[in-house]
C-alpha cells in the first residue's frame, strides 16, 4: 500500500496553531506596527505560556519572515495570475493597487519603514524578484526600441537587480520609473497623507501610469 501524503492530526494541529499565531501578529502590526511584535504578547493573547509559542517559532525574526513570505506570495501569484492572462502594464499596476487597498498592513510590511534589526533571507528576495520580472516582461513589451536615456545606460552595466530577465536597459529603465512613482503612490494614499487634500487618490495613480506608459525614453 502506498504511504498516504495526508498530514497526520497532529501536523494539522500544528498548521493551525501557527495560523492562529499569524493572526494575532497581524493585529498586533495593525495596531503597534511591525516592530513591536512580540511572541510573549501573542501567547498572552492566546492563553497558553510564552515558551509555548516557540514551539512554533524559534522566535520574532522566523515570525515576520513568514508574514512577509505570506505577503510577497499572494501578491506574486496575484501578479502571476493577472500576466499569465494577458494583461499589460497597466492591468499590472492596478492588481498592485487592489492587492494593497486590500490590505495596507501587509502591503506596509513589504513596502514600507524596515523592521529595525530584523533582516529577511535570501528566499524572500527571490519571491520579490518574480514580481519584478512580469513587470520587466510587460515593459519591455511596450516599446521594445524606446530611446536610451542617460540612467538606462547606466542600467546597462547595473542590471543585477533584474536576475536572468533579457529586457533591454529602456525596459529596466522603465520598470524601475513604474515601481517607485507608484508605490510612491500607494504609500501616500494609504497612510492617509491624500486626506483633506480634495483629490481621487485613484485619479492620479491612473495619471501616474498612463504618464509612464506613454513616456519616451
Amino acid at each position: 500500500m502506498a504511504k498516504s501524503d495526508a498530514a497526520t492530526p497532529r501536523e494539522r494541529y500544528r498548521a493551525q496553531v501557527r495560523t492562529e499565531i499569524k493572526q494575532h501578529a497581524w493585529e498586533q502590526i495593525a495596531t503597534a506596527g511591525a516592530s513591536a511584535l512580540s511572541l510573549n504578547a501573542i501567547a498572552k493573547r492566546m492563553g497558553v505560556s510564552g515558551p509555548a509559542l516557540y514551539r512554533y517559532y524559534a522566535g520574532r525574526d522566523e515570525l515576520i519572515t513568514e508574514l512577509i513570505r505570506d505577503a510577497y506570495r499572494s501578491l506574486a501569484d496575484a501578479v502571476h495570475a493577472a500576466a499569465g492572462t494577458g494583461a499589460d502594464l497597466a492591468g499590472l499596476a492596478h492588481v498592485l493597487r487592489d492587492w494593497a487597498l486590500a490590505d495596507p498592513q501587509r502591503y506596509f510590511l513589504i513596502y514600507g519603514t524596515p523592521v529595525p534589526g530584523y533582516h529577511a533571507p535570501e528566499e524572500i528576495t527571490g519571491i520579490s524578484q518574480e514580481i519584478m520580472a512580469d513587470l520587466l516582461t510587460a515593459c519591455a513589451a511596450l516599446e521594445p526600441e524606446a530611446p536610451a536615456t542617460p540612467f538606462a545606460a547606466h542600467l546597462a552595466g547595473h542590471r543585477d537587480w533584474a536576475g536572468d530577465h533579457p529586457a533591454p536597459p529602456e525596459a529596466l529603465h522603465r520598470a524601475l520609473a513604474f515601481w517607485t512613482r507608484l508605490h510612491g503612490v500607494l504609500s501616500l494614499e494609504l497612510a492617509g497623507h491624500f486626506t483633506g487634500m480634495g483629490f481621487d487618490p485613484a485619479q492620479l495613480f491612473r495619471a501616474e501610469l498612463d504618464d509612464l506608459v506613454a513616456r519616451r525614453g
